[in-house]
């Protein structure tokens, strides 16, 4: 019997020859790191699928080890290189490469039980929660990302104003909901995923860059007028087109005042909350929001996944999802002791050791290299419109309000030629290698957009970056 058992064949069968190439590989990991500004984006090559086919009887790790270097390490997503701003990604951090290793090993599921990283992220709920102003009483999750956490802060907001919905569902209460126009695509999704519907999302018109509180209160008015429940408000902290901030103080009033749930998305946003003052004040009235939804895997820097939701009263957080079958039944003591379980907080039982990246990025760094680094990052944004503003046919799509900076190539052509011009180049310089941007569109014109949360980049990127785009307009300009 001993003999025939089979299932030892998922360990190192030569545990020294094992370590030899793990070193390798960590060798190489750490070759990528500190080159990072040698390795920008680049197209993966024709046949990368069939590089990729799953062969049936296994390999040679040294194999697999030669096929990550060669395939998987160069044809990375190009977050990691200082000239990418195309979209709200994080840039990566070495300590993610120390905690990825030690979360390998332990392989812990932190849906709950008595172990110690239920306790690390508990450490790391609390550290965001005071960030953000939120009292002691307040709980917290990590989630995979934004999009995870709107779900899960969504869920709670509906409870409170359908109290048997986990029993009998939002059946002919009709619910509607307020976000500013232009508010990021997870708020839909979500109500979409809740059965709300995109339907009964009220867009508010903007004043001034901001969701327009009178035209709020009017929208209110006329929905309860027609006999629908508003029940949800939701603040944006850093919109993904701009970088534009709600005024969060005026709209905690009018949800303490029409008895709504303040929800924020402040994917990245949030993060102004540990940055200098002046930068700081762009999330002022976050404290008394009900739900924030947050990501450390952008402004934060850290490796993905990793987002986190926040719910100022942690009884309705988590009355929206607790629930033990017989099989999840804690303990006075022992492994199934150690409440409360995270699983009683959001939708996932299993869950991998989220925190522990985190935990090593503010062990290793600090609070204020993050502050730093991200106040940096605004100043960069500053630096990269008054580059452009220097150049006499760029021109600025709006003026820049955190780290986003939205801007045309060529001002002195037709709409329809600016934005041709403008999305060619953003495509020529992605496969140079020379910057990456993305575009969005402002006033009918497709621009080039730069969202800077990357603790990489130095001003001499951002000049060299401006120069290439001026560069590419002259040539296509006169191709054209």
């Amino acid at each position: 019997m001993q003999d025939d058992f089979k299932g030892g064949k998922l360990d190192p069968q030569d545990a020294d020859a094992f370590r030899a190439q793990a070193h390798r590989l960590l060798d190489a990991c750490l070759d990528q790191l500190e080159t990072a500004d040698e390795r920008p984006w680049q197209c993966p090559p024709d046949d990368i699928d069939q590089r990729y086919e799953i062969q049936a009887n296994g390999r040679d790790v040294d194999d697999v080890i030669d096929q990550i270097q060669g395939d998987v390490l160069p044809y990375h997503g190009g977050n990691t290189h200082p000239k990418f701003w195309g979209w709200v990604q994080g840039s990566g951090l070495a300590s993610d490469l120390i905690a990825s290793m030690a979360s390998s090993v332990v392989n812990a599921n932190l849906g709950g039980r008595h172990h110690g990283a239920n306790h690390m992220e508990r450490a790391v709920v609390d550290w965001a929660r005071a960030k953000m102003g939120f009292p002691e009483t307040a709980s917290g999750l990590l989630v995979a990302g934004t999009s995870q956490a709107t779900v899960i802060s969504f869920q709670a907001a509906r409870l409170r104003v359908v109290k048997d919905l986990r029993v009998s569902g939002q059946g002919a209460h009709h619910l509607t909901a307020y976000a500013a126009a232009g508010v990021h695509n997870a708020t839909r999704k979500a109500l979409e995923l809740l059965g709300v519907g995109a339907d009964n999302l009220r867009l508010v018109p903007l004043k001034n860059g901001q969701m327009d509180v009178d035209a709020l209160r009017d929208m209110l008015h006329q929905d309860r007028a027609k006999g629908c429940i508003p029940f949800l408000l939701v603040g944006t902290a850093g919109s993904v087109d701009i970088g534009g901030f709600d005024d969060l103080t005026a709209l905690a009033d009018v949800a303490e005042n029409e008895g709504l749930w303040l929800h924020v998305d402040g994917a990245f946003g949030a993060w102004t909350r540990i940055a200098a003052p002046a930068i700081r004040t762009l999330t002022d009235g976050i404290e008394r929001a009900d739900s924030i939804a947050l990501d450390f895997h952008k402004w934060m820097y850290v490796g993905y996944d990793c987002g986190m939701v926040l719910i100022c009263n942690e009884e309705e957080h988590r009355a929206a999802f607790a629930a033990r079958p017989a099989y999840l039944q804690g303990a006075d003591r022992g492994l199934a002791g150690g409440e409360p379980w995270f699983t009683d907080y959001g939708i996932d039982l299993s869950r991998g050791n989220r925190a522990l990246k985190v935990w090593c990025a503010l062990e290793i760094y600090g609070e204020a290299a993050f502050a730093d680094a991200i106040t940096g990052n605004c100043q960069l944004a500053r630096l990269m419109a008054d580059e452009v503003t220097t150049q006499p046919l760029m021109a600025l799509g709006v003026d820049v309000i955190s780290n986003i900076c939205v801007f045309t190539a060529r001002r002195d052509l037709p709409a329809a030629a600016q934005s041709a011009l403008n999305s060619e180049i953003a495509q020529n310089l992605q496969e140079s290698g020379e910057a990456v941007f993305s575009t969005t569109g402002i006033n009918g014109v497709t621009m080039l957009r730069a969202a800077i949360t990357n603790h990489r980049t130095r001003p001499v990127d951002i000049v060299a970056a401006i120069k290439a785009v001026a560069r590419e307009a002259c040539d296509l300009g006169e191709s054209s």
